[in-house]
């Protein structure tokens, strides 16, 4: 005879009695913890609820048959909900369109590709995936990379110039653009690494003064015969050759995101698995305690930055040789600040950039479809972006909102220490 015994209340049951499923009220205890204490996916999810409902209020504001209707609420307040009902399902509706897939290219030949805006969403989160991964690097060793705008920038200028200028093979032209595109990123966030660890310039200030050269440097270049494209009217580079450019999988859609997960998954091997890695993360937690360690804190500071421009660089790349054909003022796209916002709500993780990265090139490609098919301008796809970062900023403000219990973990941990020099 077989005796059940339940683990939990100690009772012996009978010899017909079947256990329950292991695991089966483990999982959700602990998915009901989860919630109750608010853990960092939870909070991360339910500030991403928020900024939707905030998106919501913004929406129905910018409608112009809502607002007209509001003049008359107290008469007819159903037309005023019908009118707010409408124009919220039509903007996130057409948001869903324009990011994932349309439905109707699956039903009809209306020349719709089906997976169009999945590609436009994947090319939109490469760059962003590589950006944000630029600044999470330098996060993790208490710096704050906000100069990816001038990486990137002088990336894709040595990525072009190679493109247009230099005649290789096919497979060698790429390569040969990659890597060029990665040394102008490698050395343009070295000079902030080695500034900051000979002279202890801070790297916020450096980085954004450094921006403005890449930018104004990419202008000079953009006037100059033999980058500038004939005959000479506009600031726009010669066209890279097509054996300088990323392969295309499918629709729009180029190698460069391919790249940007795999070099996501090379800076998760160097953050957990590598000496390199254990030693970013020291000085990142406590660069004083890590330099008595007998670490060498000032070159980790070069190396990070070396590696963060490399990242940046490879934005350039896509962005040149993948998305365009020639560098104009424009080539960064506003790539270089949105990384940094990619990187905060990755809470500083490559997974998480990975992530975020994915969320925010959905939001770029559906907030088009949405501003033309819909009545809500792009903007309000900005608003959103920036509260999901300020809930995310604020977790306790969330677990107001929610009514979530304190953190046994006792919270979430401070992701950079740049700002104590």
């Amino acid at each position: 005879m077989t005796v059940v015994v339940d683990e939990e209340t100690g009772d012996a049951g009978g010899p017909n009695e079947a256990s329950p499923p292991p695991g089966r009220h483990s999982i959700w205890r602990r998915a009901a913890h989860a919630y109750l204490y608010g853990n960092q996916i939870v909070v991360t999810a339910l500030a991403f609820v928020c900024a939707l409902f905030v998106g919501a209020v913004l929406i129905v504001v910018t409608d112009p048959a809502t607002r007209s209707s509001l003049g008359y609420f107290f008469q007819h307040p159903s037309d005023t909900l019908h009118n707010g009902g409408h124009a919220i399902a039509a903007a996130y509706t057409a948001l869903f369109r324009g990011a994932i897939i349309n439905p109707v290219s699956l039903y009809s030949n209306g020349g719709v590709p089906v997976f169009g805006p999945i590609s436009d969403t994947l090319v939109n989160a490469a760059p962003l995936i590589l950006g944000g991964l630029a600044v999470t690097v330098a996060f993790r060793a208490g710096l704050f990379n906000i100069g990816v705008q001038g990486q990137l920038i002088m990336g894709a200028i040595a990525a072009g110039y190679v493109g247009f200028a230099v005649s290789l093979p096919p497979f060698v032209h790429v390569v040969v653009a990659l890597i060029a595109g990665m040394v102008g990123g490698a050395l343009w966030g070295g000079l902030v690494g080695w500034l900051k660890a000979a002279t202890g310039a801070h790297e916020v200030i450096t980085t954004i003064m450094l921006n403005y050269v890449a930018l104004y440097f990419l202008q000079y270049l953009l006037s100059v015969k033999g980058f500038q494209q004939p005959p000479y009217h506009e600031a726009i580079s010669l066209p890279v050759k097509g054996t300088a450019r990323l392969p295309h999988l499918f629709g729009d859609l180029h190698f460069g995101i391919v790249i940007a997960l795999a070099a996501a998954a090379a800076c998760w091997w160097l953050l957990q698995r590598s000496t390199l890695g254990f030693r970013i993360r020291a000085v990142g937690a406590n660069q004083f305690a890590a330099r008595t360690a007998g670490m060498r804190v000032e070159r980790n500071f070069v190396i990070v930055m070396v590696i963060s421009g490399v990242l940046a660089g490879l934005v350039g790349c896509s962005q040149i040789l993948g998305t365009n054909s020639q560098l104009t003022g424009t080539i960064d796209a506003g790539f270089g600040f949105d990384a940094i916002t990619v990187a905060l709500l990755g809470r500083g993780t490559p997974g998480g950039t990975v992530l975020a990265g994915l969320l925010f090139g959905a939001f770029r490609a559906g907030g088009y479809v949405m501003a033309s098919d819909s009545t809500t301008p792009y903007d309000v796809i900005t608003v959103i972006e920036s509260v999901i970062v300020l809930f995310i900023a604020a977790p306790a403000l969330v677990r107001e909102i929610f009514r979530l219990r304190a953190s046994r973990a006792g919270g979430v941990g401070q992701l950079a220490k740049g700002w104590n020099g």
